[in-house]
């Protein structure tokens, strides 16, 4: 028998008209998907298969992340405008629309016992919903700055974030606060995990590393070695044995009694944005443009344990309080007898707020449930609730492909199945960042010419090149060689008098002089320091810097658009307040206020710039990918100056 792979790719296909901008697997069966996209649609999709399942519209902004619920029933999506939409997918029909969140949703999860859900969004704040009452019943804040991911406990009585600042926090639904902050990332926390049995908390980050938390102590178990790579998902074994840690083009095994690395696959998955287990493989999918990539990993292949290792039995019968094989304690995860009102009025709760303004329909008519694969649809969503009188059809693992077999093809969908209609694809206008070469340069500039009496007469005999001499070959290859030291040389000494201002004290004189530069790469340099200093901004340094953002956000150079975005992002959080209050109030002609007056010029020249910029990113958010993604939340956030 021919040996087989322990990896591969299992499909490739076309899941929207335009930009895919986030995807989820189901956990419980790890054989459906959904996808959401810029073209404002949630669909529905049965791993190994090519055709969608059921679309679902209604939402009037790019969908940002989406979530099934705990028995895959259930889909909730959140919307670059902040509000969620939850599905019934097996009536095909929408169950509630939430609006609240001031930002796009960035996380979503179902409690255990599926009636309530919580959501952490760009705008820092985590809420729980509650899907009978239509509304919010809590806010939780102390994050400062956008909520990656969420996720509940196993019991149903924390909820744990991870956010972009680093941070990662533990709240508790009964108390309605925070009891737990743990330090130790470096980066942006990009995932969160709770052990599906034990009083265990895995993060991971985009520092390269996984931690891993005790939630009795409240202290740092063990913490794996940086990888190659940011950690984009983590995922515990279903018996908690081991965690899974998806990177770009790469998957590894995680231990943590002690911290190591147990196995590790070389995928080609690119950015994988989410993972699951089922039928001894784990499932792992991607996004690109509108392409979604699903992989295949056989873990009976996978070495999941190790030396020091005690397997993760889960007790018949729970002790006082219940513990596992290691000593620590155990989630008790049975649902009380108590009623589901019970249970919501032990959680802590706040009055109702005024659900904040939105483009979303509160008339659900407008949302629409299109079965696009009726026998598909039937198969997978409407057969769960029929009464068997067989025992249920255990899932077959995916075939996997011979050892040496070639690499696999992206699955083809055929022209007449094809389900999604694509739209054309505007050319990018913009140097991504991600270049391999270096921008406006001509490679062939960089080697030795070849004299038109080198080329053949006979396109099919290879030329005949002269042999050059040694001095030759170097003058060709130094080309342009001098140019580029004088351009680093002049950038290197700019920042070197940024740097002696700076620690010299004075911030706004070397901005100034930075400025005065007219140098955009050095501008760049000095954003980026002061990304990470929040503390440091003022009016009086928006005043000077909003014009320099304004032409980065101009350039054809991706990375100077996102640095600028993110500078963006900062003043409007931090001065947006300040600057409407001011200008809309401005001094009155009765005493003498100089400071209040000073602060009105100032606001008011922050307004005309923003203003600028404004005109800028509405000709811009039109963008596919994840800039346009970045431009159109900046518009949200600058339409709020006009309120």
């Amino acid at each position: 028998m021919a040996a087989t792979k322990r990896a591969w790719k299992l499909q490739e296909f076309v899941a929207h008209g335009s930009a895919v901008n986030c995807l989820a697997l189901g956990y419980k069966s790890g054989r459906v998907m959904v996808t959401g996209g810029e073209d404002k649609k949630v669909n529905m999709w049965a791993v190994g298969k090519p055709n969608c399942i059921m679309s679902l519209s209604g939402h009037t902004s790019p969908v940002e992340c989406v979530r099934f619920g705990n028995a895959e029933e259930l889909v909730v999506a959140g919307s670059q405008s902040g509000s969620l939409k939850i599905w019934d997918l097996e009536a095909a029909k929408i169950v509630r629309t939430l609006t609240g969140h001031k930002s796009n949703i960035r996380s979503l999860d179902f409690h255990p016992y599926g009636e309530f859900v919580a959501s952490g969004s760009m705008d820092t704040n985590i809420k729980l919903w509650d899907v009978r009452r239509k509304g919010c019943i809590f806010t939780y804040k102390g994050h400062t700055d956008g909520v990656n991911c969420i996720r509940f406990s196993p019991d149903g009585r924390w909820i744990a974030s991870a956010g972009e600042d680093s941070s990662l926090k533990m709240w508790d639904l009964t108390a309605g606060k925070m009891i737990q902050e743990f330090k130790g990332h470096t980066g942006p926390v990009t995932g969160v995990e709770f052990h599906p049995n034990e009083f265990l908390l895995a993060s991971g980050s985009a520092d390269r590393t996984v931690k891993f938390w005790d939630l009795e102590t409240f202290q740092l178990v063990s913490s794996t070695g940086a990888e190659s790579g940011a950690i984009r998902c983590i995922f515990f074994h279903p018996d908690g044995k081991c965690l899974f840690g998806g990177s770009q083009d790469a998957l590894r095994v995680f231990a943590w009694e002690p911290g190591r690395c147990l196995d590790a696959f070389s995928m080609g998955w690119g950015k994988v944005a989410d993972i699951s287990v089922a039928s001894s493989q784990l499932i792992g999918a991607s996004f690109s443009q509108t392409n979604v990539s699903v992989y295949i990993v056989d873990l009976n292949r996978a070495q999941m344990s190790g030396p020091g290792m005690v397997s993760q039995p889960v007790p018949s019968e729970p002790a006082k309080p219940p513990m596992s094989a290691s000593g620590r304690r155990t989630f008790i995860t049975e649902r009380p007898p108590t009623s589901s009102t019970k249970k919501a009025s032990e959680m802590k709760t706040e009055p109702e707020e005024e659900p904040s303004a939105s483009n979303e329909p509160e008339d659900d008519s407008s949302n629409v449930a299109q079965i696009e694969n009726p026998e598909d649809y039937k198969e997978v969503f409407q057969g769960r609730t029929k009464i068997e009188r067989t025992p249920p059809r255990k899932l077959e693992p995916f075939p996997a492909p011979p050892e040496d077999q070639s690499k696999a093809k992206p699955y083809k969908q055929p022209a007449r199945e094809q389900k999604v209609k694509q739209e054309p694809v505007k050319p990018a206008t913009i140097v991504p960042a991600d270049r391999n070469k270096p921008a406006d340069l001509n490679m062939a500039e960089f080697l030795p010419k070849r004299p038109d009496s080198a080329v053949s007469a006979d396109p099919r005999r290879p030329p005949e090149v002269p042999e050059q001499s040694e001095d030759e070959v170097l003058s060709s290859v130094h080309k342009g060689h001098e140019s580029m030291c004088a351009v680093l040389g002049n950038r290197h000494r700019n920042l070197e008098i940024v740097r002696a201002l700076w620690t010299s004290g004075d911030i706004k004189t070397s901005v100034d002089s930075a400025v005065g530069m007219k140098d955009l790469s050095v501008m760049v340099d000095l954003l980026n320091v002061l990304i990470l200093k929040h503390s440091l901004w003022t009016l009086d340094l928006c005043t000077v810097l909003l014009p320099q953002i304004h032409e980065l956000m101009a350039s054809k150079y991706e990375s100077y658009c996102h640095t600028a975005c993110n500078a963006l992002k900062i003043v409007l959080r931090s001065f947006s307040s300040i600057i409407k209050t001011n200008v809309k109030a401005p001094p009155s002609g009765h005493g003498v206020d100089i400071s209040r007056e000073e602060r009105y010029k100032k606001c008011k020249v922050c307004h005309g710039h923003l203003m600028a910029i404004r005109g800028l990113v509405e000709k811009k958010q039109s963008m596919a990918g994840k800039l346009g993604s970045t431009f159109r939340e900046l518009q949200i956030m600058l339409n709020g100056l006009d309120d």
